[in-house]
C-alpha cells in the first residue's frame, strides 16, 4: 500500500504573495516532523542574535534601562522633590534613615532625589542631541554622497569648517551668550556641532553604495532620486547611523557635564549631574556630594559605550565572532 499524503496546506507563497495550498509530499512531511525544515531569517534577525550574545552589551543595556528608566520616572522613583529643603538634616551623611541614601546637601535637600532628577536632565540632553545631530548628519551626508560634484564640495567644506573650529572655546562662548541655564538651549548648541562625524560617515557609505547594481537597476526602472536614496541606499546605512547615534548620547552627556562643571552649562534650579559635581566642590569634606553624581555619569557613559560596542559588532555583516 502506498502511504497517503498529508492534507495540511503547504506554506509556499506565490509571486503575488498568495498561499499555494495542496497536499504535502511524504518527504516534506517527514522533514517537518524531524525538525529539519529550513527557516528563512533576515539580516536583522542575525544582528539581533549577535547582539543578545554580546555579554557586555547586554549588561550595558540592562544598566541603561535601569538608569534611564529611573530618570524618566523620576517623579515616582525619587523619594523627595529635587528642591525640597529640610533644615533639620543639613550635610547629613548617606544613610537609610529618612531615605537619604546619598546624604543631603548644605540646605538639607535629598541628594539621591537630586541625582535621579539629574539623570533625567542628562537623558533629555543626550537623547535629543543624538537624534537631532544624526538627522542633520544623515541629510547632509546623503545629499553630498549621492549627488557628488559641486554639492558635495560645498557641503563637505562646511563640514570641514565646523570640524576645524575649537570645540571647547566655541561651546563655552555659545553657552555663555545663548544657552546658559536651559538644558534645551544647551542641547541645540551641542547638536549644531555633533552632526559632522555622522555626516562624513554617511557620505562615505553613500559614495560606495550608489555604484551598486541594485541602485543602477532602480534607476533603470525609473525610480526617482529620493526613492533611491531613502528606499534603497538608506537601509544599508542604518548600522553606522545607529552605532554613532548611540555613542553620541554618551558624548553629549559628558560634554554637558563638562560645561556645567565649568559654570557655563545648566543652571539651578534645574538639576544636572555636572552641576551637582560642581556644588560638591564647596564642601570638600562631604565626599558624597561629589562621588555619587560623578559615579552616575561614569555608569551612564560605560553602559552607553557597551551598548554601542555590541551594536557595532552585531550590525557588521562581516562579523562572525563575538568578542565579549
Amino acid at each position: 500500500m502506498t502511504e497517503p499524503t498529508s492534507s495540511v496546506p503547504i506554506g509556499v507563497a506565490g509571486r503575488d504573495g498568495t498561499l499555494i495550498e495542496g497536499p504535502v509530499p511524504p518527504a516534506i512531511d517527514a522533514t517537518v516532523e524531524a525538525g529539519l525544515e529550513l527557516k528563512v531569517r533576515s539580516q536583522w534577525s542575525y544582528a539581533r542574535m549577535r547582539f543578545f550574545r554580546h555579554r557586555l552589551a547586554m549588561m550595558g543595556l540592562v544598566g541603561l534601562v535601569i538608569l534611564f528608566g529611573a530618570g524618566a520616572f523620576a517623579g515616582y522613583v525619587a523619594p523627595y522633590s529635587y528642591s525640597e529643603i529640610d533644615l533639620n538634616n543639613i550635610l547629613h551623611a548617606p544613610t537609610t534613615i529618612g531615605q537619604h541614601y546619598f546624604g543631603t546637601d548644605e540646605i538639607g535637600r535629598d541628594y539621591f532625589s537630586r541625582v535621579i532628577w539629574g539623570i533625567r536632565t542628562s537623558e533629555e540632553v543626550g537623547v535629543f542631541v543624538a537624534v537631532v545631530s544624526s538627522l542633520i548628519g544623515l541629510v547632509i551626508g546623503a545629499i553630498a554622497g549621492y549627488y557628488r560634484g559641486w554639492i558635495d564640495n560645498i557641503l563637505m567644506r562646511i563640514t570641514d569648517l565646523v570640524l576645524t573650529l575649537p570645540a571647547i572655546a566655541i561651546l563655552l562662548t555659545a553657552s555663555a551668550l545663548l544657552g546658559q541655564g536651559s538644558q534645551w538651549r544647551i542641547s541645540f548648541i551641542l547638536a549644531s556641532f555633533f552632526w559632522t562625524g555622522i555626516a562624513r560617515i554617511v557620505r562615505g557609505v553613500f559614495l560606495s553604495l550608489r555604484e551598486k547594481e541594485y541602485v543602477e537597476a532602480a534607476k533603470a526602472s525609473g525610480a526617482g532620486d529620493l526613492r533611491i536614496m531613502f528606499r534603497h541606499i538608506l537601509p544599508n546605512t542604518l548600522g553606522p547611523i545607529i552605532v554613532n547615534g548611540t555613542l553620541a548620547v554618551a558624548a553629549a552627556i559628558l560634554t554637558e557635564a563638562a560645561l556645567s562643571f565649568l559654570g557655563f552649562g545648566i543652571k539651578p534650579p534645574t538639576p544636572s549631574l555636572g552641576a551637582l559635581v560642581v556644588s560638591g566642590q564647596t564642601n570638600p569634606q562631604q565626599w558624597w556630594l561629589t562621588v555619587f553624581p560623578g559615579l552616575t555619569i561614569v555608569a551612564i557613559v560605560l553602559c552607553v559605550n557597551f551598548v554601542g560596542d555590541g551594536l557595532r559588532d552585531a550590525l557588521d555583516p562581516q562579523q562572525r565572532r563575538i568578542r565579549a
